[in-house]
């Protein structure tokens, strides 16, 4: 992890990965995976794909990836969201499946109105995790840019408001990056605590932060797995996500901890993924597991063509 390129690829594959890992149980109860619990890759399940496929919250986020250069053009991500939603690029295997209902409504008035202001959805039933489990593309831009931490967050809102545009949708990208911008600094559980910190006081006079309430309690590392919800509302997903980081000690672990929580198992175990992948770097994710993620090479040369230079 010796420049961002590398840090980058870890959160990216770490977040792929374990897409991967939730998508063949998606939707499966927290009780039915107690009982057959996911240790490794699986095949087919709930969308009959093949081992290593990955779903929507990678597939956007390779979208923004492709695109990413010195100078980010939002209008060329939701192009690129528009290829992938109707012609099924940026996909495994060239078949488009698990869209959000939110996202597909941003992509579906960019599709026929392109110039107007706002695409996302600003309404308070509107905040599922789909802005969320995409969101760490834009936070790696905004920690290489040389930004002010205004126009760092800038970037991380105009990001997610391309498909979710709820004030709550926007805090929790937030949260995210403070998070993994401490992270990328300092690989440590501590940086996880500093990144929450720092959220919670820049953040403090927003009046929709009292509902992540639960993740700045220094009780979260004792709530109880039941007291956990793996939905994919986007409050849930993210305290599920940072539960998940902060009760294990390495990447598998936690991402397995993550997918078998159940329900949103691709996005809970993505989200984790990816801040996992920032903790412990790329050679902590399981190689079978690396090895076995459809276009992997295709991957690394969006993560190489955005982040090495």
């Amino acid at each position: 992890m010796e420049n961002l390129f590398e840090k980058a690829k870890a959160v990216i594959l770490g977040h792929a990965v374990a897409d991967a890992l939730g998508v063949p149980v998606e939707f499966c109860s927290r009780e039915e995976l107690d009982v057959n619990p996911v240790t490794s890759m699986r095949e087919y399940g709930t969308y009959n794909m093949p081992k290593g496929s990955w779903s929507d919250d990678t597939s956007m986020s390779l979208c923004a990836l492709e695109v990413m250069d010195k100078k980010l053009n939002f209008h060329n991500v939701m192009l690129n969201f528009c290829k992938w939603y109707y012609k099924g690029e940026f996909t495994p295997t060239g078949k488009t499946f698990d869209v959000g209902r939110t996202s597909a409504t941003a992509i579906e008035r960019y599709y026929l109105e392109p110039n107007r202001e706002v695409f996302g959805v600003n309404s308070e039933r509107a905040n599922g995790n789909g802005a969320l489990m995409r969101i760490h593309p834009f936070s790696l831009y905004a920690y290489k840019s040389n930004l002010s931490l205004s126009g760092k967050l800038e970037v991380i809102e105009i990001a997610t408001t391309l498909t979710h545009a709820h004030k709550r949708s926007i805090l929790a990208s937030k949260i995210y990056s403070f998070v993994l911008w401490e992270l990328l600094n300092n690989p440590s559980k501590e940086s996880v605590k500093i990144g929450l910190v720092k959220a919670k006081n820049h953040l403090k006079n927003q009046p929709e932060l009292v509902h992540y309430n639960a993740i700045f309690e220094p009780d979260l590392l004792n709530t109880k797995r039941e007291e956990i919800k793996s939905t994919g509302y986007v409050v849930d997903s993210l305290i599920a996500s940072l539960w998940c980081l902060l009760t294990t000690d390495s990447y598998k672990d936690c991402v397995l901890k993550a997918v078998n929580l159940g329900d949103d198992t691709d996005t809970i175990g993505a989200i984790a993924g990816g801040l996992a992948g920032g903790l412990y770097g790329l050679k902590s994710i399981p190689k079978e597991w690396l090895d076995s993620l459809l276009k992997k090479d295709y991957i690394e040369s969006l993560i190489e063509k955005a982040f090495s230079f």
